[in-house]
């Protein structure tokens, strides 16, 4: 059964605006929906793992990054505010009751605060 994850859109982000995952620009109606102030995707997302006590002590003493890759997906929104471009980069869900089985209402997710370019 093909999972659905809704994410919700920060109430600052208004529309136009483009989805990009993973870098790749995502079509709104094929790759997801709106739905009110949340954007809807027919497939589950891999959130950014969490770093364990021993990696930030070798990032911290000698910047060494010791480990494996864990693929991770993202999620950018990309915005006009005030005549600036600017992104909204969105978490996608962490807990599996957050990716909802197709056919059910979703909620909503967390969101990062938005980045300016310089």
């Amino acid at each position: 059964m093909p999972a659905r994850t809704v994410v919700s859109l920060p109430p600052y982000v208004q529309r136009p605006y483009e989805v990009f995952v993973n870098g790749v620009l995502q079509s709104e109606g094929t790759d997801f929906q709106v739905v009110g102030s949340s954007l809807m995707f027919e497939r589950s997302f891999a959130p950014a793992p969490r770093l364990a006590f021993w990696r930030w002590i070798f990032i911290l003493t000698i910047g060494l990054v010791v480990g494996g890759y864990e693929p991770h997906d993202t999620i950018d929104v990309v915005y006009s505010r005030d005549g600036r471009r600017s992104v909204a980069s969105l978490k996608p869900p962490a807990e599996a009751g957050r990716t909802l089985p197709a056919g059910r209402d979703g909620g909503s997710a967390n969101s990062r605060s938005s980045r300016s370019p310089s």
